[in-house]
């Protein structure tokens, strides 16, 4: 069995990767159809690959806003969730907690009621369909400020869906300060929720400290500028802080030069906790299996690091013990 092969049947854990970026092709092409005439997205699969190619990070988050426009109904959400569901199935994925962001589905006339409603029910369908455990984190877009920040924590602790596990906060780094979202990320862990905001990946290290001194990090979204700051290093390997490593979407938002400067093997050299994910997979022409094979050639790892690596995510993940056990389970038998 090749590497790939051995990657391709291993069960996995996802936990980096975001409800809009991850609609396929197929799925983008359906609902820009559904809206012809009113979106700069095209309706064809070919044409997606070029329209997907980002000249930097702000470009990058232009054209996702253009897709998250594409989500307008109740069942264009039901719609989106159920197949990044089946995509994820597809890859062996057993568990993925999808970054959703309900404050851009909200403003745009989805009542929070509905889009709850919406996803429990994908969830609920996508768990008996493909045998997939689905749950969420609800992400603050922080290029939308406060206001966002204040339906997302409201959207969170009123309606709290059953899957929901964690709060982030996502976007822009650059003039989106993390301080700033403090008083959100108190009153989510207050209320049970695990912290998971992005940071360090368009910014330096010291976005890193501010969502560890100020927003309660327990994972840290990307978090590869740790590798400019050694004291950071020390402090996640000590603490047991996992960074939730992208490669192939670091290179593509221009984050990392290439994937041969990608500074994953340097992170795990410090002792580091890292998973391997996807991020926005087809907007990035990835996928998580493809991830796992991009990090097996950064480290040079064979079948069992590969195995170590997906043991890794389970071991990071919101999962409650049975489920985390029945995977690890899994993986076991899978790769000895």
């Amino acid at each position: 069995m090749s590497l790939d092969d051995f990657i391709a049947g291993l069960p996995k854990a996802e936990l980096h990767v975001h409800h809009v970026g991850s609609a396929s092709p197929r799925t983008v092409a359906e609902l820009a159809a559904r809206h012809a005439g009113d979106t700069s997205v095209p309706a064809d699969p070919q044409r997606l690959a070029e329209y997907f190619t980002f000249t930097d990070f702000a470009h990058f988050i232009e054209v996702y806003l253009s897709v998250v426009d594409l989500v307008r109904t109740a069942e264009d959400v039901w719609t989106l969730t159920h197949e990044v569901a089946r995509d994820l199935a597809g890859q062996n994925v057993r568990y993925a907690e999808l970054t959703m962001t309900p404050y851009t589905s909200i403003v745009r006339g989805i009542a929070a009621e509905a889009y709850v409603e919406a996803i429990e029910d994908a969830r609920r369908t996508a768990e008996r369909d493909f045998g997939l455990t689905l749950r969420w984190c609800f992400d603050i877009p922080g290029e939308s400020g406060l206001q966002a920040a204040d339906v997302t924590l409201e959207t969170a602790l009123r309606l709290r869906p059953d899957g929901l596990v964690s709060f982030g906060l996502g976007g822009p780094e650059i003039g989106v300060p993390r301080p700033q979202f403090a008083p959100h990320f108190a009153q989510a862990i207050a209320a049970g929720l695990r912290s998971v905001p992005h940071a360090g990946e368009s910014t330096g290290p010291e976005t890193i400290w501010d969502a560890l001194r100020y927003l309660g990090a327990e994972r840290i979204g990307h978090g590869i500028a740790a590798v400019q700051d050694s004291r950071l290093l020390e402090h996640l390997a000590e603490h047991g802080i996992v960074l939730e490593v992208c490669p192939t979407s670091n290179v593509r938002t221009r984050s990392t030069p290439s994937l041969a400067e990608h500074p994953l093997p340097a992170l795990v050299g410090a002792g580091v906790p890292v998973t391997i994910n996807s991020d926005d997979p087809p907007m990035f022409g990835t996928t998580l299996n493809r991830e796992y094979a991009v990090a097996a050639e950064l480290l040079d790892l064979d079948e069992s690091g590969v195995a170590d690596l997906a043991r890794a995510a389970v071991r990071a993940s919101f999962a409650d013990n049975a489920v985390q056990r029945a995977i690890l389970d899994e993986i076991d038998r899978y790769a000895n």
